[in-house]
């Protein structure tokens, strides 16, 4: 029976020199791939077997040429490895202009980024359950029915996924959310993308942001060609009375970013009585609202009128941003606009990424994981009272650490942007509250530091709250 190509190993792209003898020509290739970098140190090379077939020559030939270059050293064999591209010493580069042959060079130190960060946004990656997680992916990857794994006809997304986040958000966060009504995103930002095009095709010149957010979402908003008004933040959230004017509103009332105010009772009232007033949208940003330490959990806005409420939510926070995975429960009639959009663009994270978080939330896995992670930053965010507390009273107040993964430390004025480049000796990454400012904001100077205290994985947080101390301690 004769072989077919396709029943060998791993396949080798190679330039023949033409005018050589085949041998010559396969030896003078392979040594060429090998030494101008092309095939790496430690490749793997065809079977003799394999790449004789390939290449249409005799089998001795290819062995033969693999032996010249192992003599030569540029390839090793070892029984049972294979023939392999030899580990070897860079080339040293020649004296450049100037330079005498061989005098010493000055070896430049690397630039390396910080040790320690304490930049928030980013929950501790390395409590990723990634056994629980390959437990429901197999499980979901068990049961998938065989049209997971075609292009997709639904452009909300799974209708598993869109089930389980269906009961979920209504028993943990107070949704009102039909799956019908529930479009799967890659996160937020792609979910903040959609709603501007379709605030755009409403026709909608305006929207009302908060005076501190992320300079990000405001770039979606302004590549959708939306003006902002930033409303001012204070201890009570977002000014939500200041809303005449606007065609739709991006709040984080639960814990607001970077501040960490909760929005009030009168000022989620009069959010809403603004949307079914004037016909607006609010565009509840929920992104750690499962985080909550001191009090019971605040529930979604949404809850209060799911006809005028678009609630965005995302696994960023409670599992970890590389999922790609977020969601928007949409009001009845806005959800065949905001499929007009996705479906002019990409649709959606991977469909088997979505059918595991099904099976991870149905399994009880995603409950367990959220409580066990709030429980670990809980500790590490008395662990910051305490370490602040031990400098004394260089910091004038700790807030917004009810809940979520990051706390505000006011400082003395004057003192934020010195604070920031000591931190950055320090080889600790800091962020100071001004740097999420909207530059049009109508509020009062304010220095502080947004410290992400979920950011570090267990192993780094005590060097990294030491390396916080070190740097509070050169306040005045």
């Amino acid at each position: 029976m004769t072989d077919s190509w396709a029943n060998f190993g791993a396949d080798l792209h190679l330039d023949l020199s033409a005018g050589r003898g085949r041998r010559a020509g396969l030896v003078e290739a392979l040594r060429e791939a090998a030494r101008s970098g092309r095939l790496a140190p430690g490749t793997r090379l065809p079977s003799s077997r394999s790449l004789a077939v390939d290449l249409g020559m005799a089998r001795n030939t290819v062995a033969d040429a693999y032996a010249e270059l192992v003599a030569e050293g540029w390839l090793t064999a070892r029984q049972g490895s294979g023939t392999r591209v030899a580990e070897r010493a860079r080339p040293r580069p020649g004296p450049g202009p100037g330079k005498a042959a061989g005098a010493v060079p000055v070896r430049r130190p690397e630039r390396r980024g910080p040790s320690y960060s304490l930049v928030p946004g980013t929950p501790d990656l390395s409590g990723f359950p990634r056994a629980a997680w390959l437990a429901a992916a197999r499980r979901a990857l068990t049961h998938a029915p065989n049209d997971a794994f075609g292009y997709g006809r639904d452009a909300r997304g799974r209708v598993e996924l869109r089930e389980a986040l269906a009961e979920y958000l209504a028993r943990v966060r107070g949704v009102y959310a039909d799956p019908e009504r529930i479009v799967l995103c890659a996160g937020f930002v792609q979910g903040l993308k959609l709603m501007s095009g379709v605030l755009r095709a409403r026709r909608v010149r305006e929207v009302a942001v908060e005076g501190y957010g992320l300079n990000v979402h405001r770039d979606v908003l302004a590549a959708a060609g939306l003006r902002m008004r930033p409303l001012p933040v204070d201890g009570a959230g977002a000014r939500t009375e200041d809303l005449a004017g606007a065609g739709a509103v991006l709040l984080t009332p639960a814990h607001q970013f970077p501040t960490g105010a909760a929005l009030t009772p009168a000022r989620r009232a009069a959010a809403v009585d603004w949307a079914r007033r004037t016909g607006g949208l609010i565009l509840e940003d929920d992104y750690d609202g499962e985080f909550r330490y001191d009090r019971q959990q605040i529930g979604a806005l949404q809850g209060l009128d799911p006809d005028r409420v678009v609630y965005l939510g995302t696994a960023s926070k409670a599992l970890a941003p590389g999922l790609r995975m977020g969601w928007l429960v949409l009001p009845p009639g806005l959800v065949e606009e905001v499929l007009a959009v996705k479906r002019r663009a990409e649709w959606t994270s991977s469909a088997l990424d979505q059918l595991t978080l099904a099976e991870f939330m149905r399994s009880g896995a995603y409950d367990r994981h959220v409580r066990g992670m709030r429980q670990r930053y809980f500790r590490r965010r008395e662990a910051l009272v305490a370490a602040v507390g031990a400098v004394g009273e260089r910091v004038t107040a700790v807030s917004g650490i009810s809940a979520g993964l990051h706390a505000v430390l006011d400082l003395p004025a004057g003192t934020e942007g010195p604070l920031v480049q000591a931190a950055a000796w320090h080889s600790l990454s800091l962020t100071g509250l001004s740097y999420y400012r909207h530059p049009e904001a109508d509020m009062p100077a304010r220095d502080a530091l947004v410290v992400g205290y979920g950011t570090p994985p267990d192993s780094a947080w005590g060097a990294t709250l030491a390396a916080l101390a070190a740097v509070l301690a050169v306040l005045p």
